[in-house]
């Protein structure tokens, strides 16, 4: 049952407990405590918007840069992962397989502003021995939602 109320929030986190509790066949108490109980262990970590930036007339460059790096040892690359999360261009980092081993996202103001941040905050970690920038020039998805589609509910209104 939480497996499907979460599933819920993650398409939709706007979507009011009653009415998940009616798709499911339960009290809206239950699915409020089960959705109060995944907030305070950190199952729920956060409540994400999905926008349309270029429509909001923000300007501004998002990058996917991969990163090669020594692993520290008792470590691996947690040390060097926790460090870059706390730069705010930071807007994801995952441990990858393949020929690179962090793939850091990032969100700058311009193409300057990224080279800076790659040149005098990544190159100079200890350990980082390799990086390579892609500019996103189109984004076509995001979240599971496609972008330049009208958002229409399932009575068929558009919104």
């Amino acid at each position: 049952m939480k497996e499907r109320i979460l599933s819920y929030l993650e398409k939709d986190a706007r979507i009011a407990p009653a009415d998940i509790a009616t798709m499911l066949g339960i009290t809206e108490k239950e699915v409020k405590d089960i959705i109060a109980e995944c907030e305070e262990n950190g199952t729920i970590m956060n409540y994400h918007t999905v926008i349309n930036w270029d429509k909001a007339g923000k300007n501004s460059v998002t990058a996917l840069i991969e990163l090669k790096t020594i692993p520290q040892r008792d470590k691996g690359f947690d040390s060097v992962a926790e460090r870059i999360c706390h730069f705010p261009e930071v807007k994801s980092v995952c441990l990858m397989s393949g020929g690179f081993d962090l793939a850091i996202t990032v969100e700058c103001s311009n193409m300057r502003d990224v080279a800076f941040f790659v040149a005098e905050k990544l190159a100079t970690i200890e350990g980082v021995t390799a990086t390579a920038t892609h500019f996103e020039l189109q984004k076509y998805k995001e979240n599971g939602v496609i972008y330049g589609t009208e958002k229409v509910d399932k009575r068929g209104n558009s919104w």
